[in-house]
């Protein structure tokens, strides 16, 4: 499951969604070179509709131009087209700002198709032009026009995904009116995959004219491209875990096979294994399924130890030839933590080094977190929420300060109990994927019954993971099965 938070764009603004992230001087035809992170602080403007759409993006594209196409709700797609053929802009009728708009491109023809209802307070003080929407640009008898000086670089950002109205045409068709291309961005991040983070790379020092509401606010846009052009793809490419992929993993530690397949082989073995799991989930899924490492990386113990907080931790030395065998390999890792009577940001911080990998994520086990007085085996454990956000937060700043792409942030959970005050959970960080694991084991009735339990008052922007248990279930889901729940887990995991 995963939901939106309350703060996003709502079904009805979200569908004509337009923001212009531009460093073009809107009344002049003088462009300086602005640096893409300053000149979205302050978007010229986020409208809904074609209309604003289409003043937007005038704007932001051209400084100046003696004619402008001038459209009303019947002509707008025939006219995008003769627009962007003449290299002229396109406004289209309705919206308070384009009279403002057609001064300040100091126009004094307008373009109009013949029997259009164009607005006689914006036609009047202007020369009228009609034209055969069906007729070539060159058949129009258009004014002769050297209109090169007048375009800004712009790109126009598209969400595919999302119903656009009319916006998206007439902003592509001033975009492309002024030498500008459109690029394709789904669902409006462009930190998703490698396809985006190509083609965010190379329109990074134009305008932008995002159509959309899936693009977020002009910071949160600036913020996701900066990402996208400065810091490294995961396995997969991209930079962010989910949707663009899912992750189906070996569970355990090196050197042992007591806790789960991880520990059955060697580095080269273990990866082979963990791409032969994957490999089988590729049929049902509709995104690649890449394969994953989940590394036990400090281990419950009934013996308390020389810190006597009865957890193992393993040297992060000795994790670093697995680390970079997976990474070089296409695989990507979580480190888990079985912390007893330690606690979770204490013990994350023990793998810094390892966590500033960018195909590294990190994942809390509750029930081995232990309060004064207990012992494994002897109760399950519990975490409070306050330590597991304060840990999110420490691997958020992490991720952030180090230039790093987005981290799984893994929960693990199969009882209430073990995430005291769960509703709380911080799930606002842009830099972790925060993941909800069902670990329950047994039967089928069991483990959906779990599964259910889990789901009841999620926490928004929360992906669902799922365990399958080799000696445990009875029987093991297969691929299949697996993927046939509801939702579709994105962290399968096998124990």
């Amino acid at each position: 499951m995963r939901s939106r938070r309350s703060g996003a764009p709502t079904a009805a603004t979200a569908a004509a969604s337009v923001l212009v992230l531009s460093g073009l001087t809107a009344c002049s035809s003088e462009r300086a070179a602005v640096d893409f992170a300053d000149a979205v602080a302050e978007p010229i403007v986020a409208a809904a509709g074609a209309s604003a759409a289409s003043v937007a993006s005038s704007r932001a594209a051209f400084a100046a131009s003696d004619v402008v196409f001038l459209a009303t709700g019947d002509s707008v797609d025939q006219l995008a087209d003769n627009s962007r053929e003449a290299h002229l802009p396109l406004l289209v009728a309705g919206h308070d700002d384009v009279a403002a708009e057609i001064d300040r491109l100091g126009a004094d023809t307008l373009v109009v198709a013949e029997g259009s209802d164009a607005p006689e307070a914006l036609t009047d003080d202007h020369a009228t032009i009609e034209v055969d929407p069906d007729a070539t640009t060159e058949a129009m008898s258009l004014p002769s026009l050297d209109t090169d000086d007048a375009h800004a670089p712009v790109t126009a950002v598209l969400d595919p995904t999302a119903d656009h109205d009319r916006s998206a045409a007439v902003v592509t068709a001033n975009v492309r009116a002024a030498g500008g291309h459109a690029i394709e961005v789904p669902g409006g991040d462009p930190r998703a995959t490698r396809a985006t983070v190509r083609a965010t790379t190379a329109a990074k020092e134009t305008s932008w004219v995002a159509v959309g509401g899936s693009f977020g606010t002009s910071e949160q846009l600036a913020a996701r491209v900066e990402t996208a052009t400065s810091v490294p793809q995961l396995p997969g490419g991209g930079q962010t875990v989910f949707p663009g992929r899912r992750l189906v993993g070996l569970y355990g530690t090196p050197g042992t096979s007591e806790l789960g397949p991880l520990g059955e082989q060697g580095i080269e073995a273990s990866i082979e294994r963990a791409k032969g799991l994957a490999g089988d989930y590729d049929d049902h899924s509709e995104v690649p399924v890449l394969p994953a490492f989940e590394i036990i990386a400090t281990v419950a113990d009934s013996e308390p130890g020389a810190d006597g907080d009865h957890s193992r931790e393993v040297d992060p030395a000795s994790l670093r030839p697995w680390v970079e065998a997976a990474g070089d390999a296409g695989v990507y890792v979580v480190l888990d933590l079985q912390p007893g009577h330690s606690d979770f940001l204490t013990q994350a911080k023990r793998y810094e080094d390892l966590l500033r990998e960018p195909h590294v994520g990190l994942a809390l086990d509750p029930e081995w977190r232990l309060e004064p007085g207990q012992r494994h085996m002897d109760q399950i454990g519990s975490v409070a929420i306050d330590e597991v956000n304060a840990t999110a937060d420490w691997l958020a700043r992490l991720t952030r300060e180090h230039s790093l792409p987005q981290k799984t942030f893994l929960l693990h959970q199969f009882s209430s109990h073990m995430i005291a005050d769960r509703e709380q959970l911080d799930t606002s960080h842009e830099e972790l994927a925060t993941v909800l694991h069902a670990d329950g084991h047994g039967t089928p009735g069991l483990k959906m019954g779990t599964w259910r339990r889990l789901q009841q008052d999620l926490p928004e922007d929360v992906w669902m993971g799922w365990k399958n248990f080799y000696d445990e279930d009875t029987p093991t889901f297969t691929p299949e099965r697996t993927y046939d729940l509801e939702p579709r887990p994105w962290f399968v995991s096998y124990q």
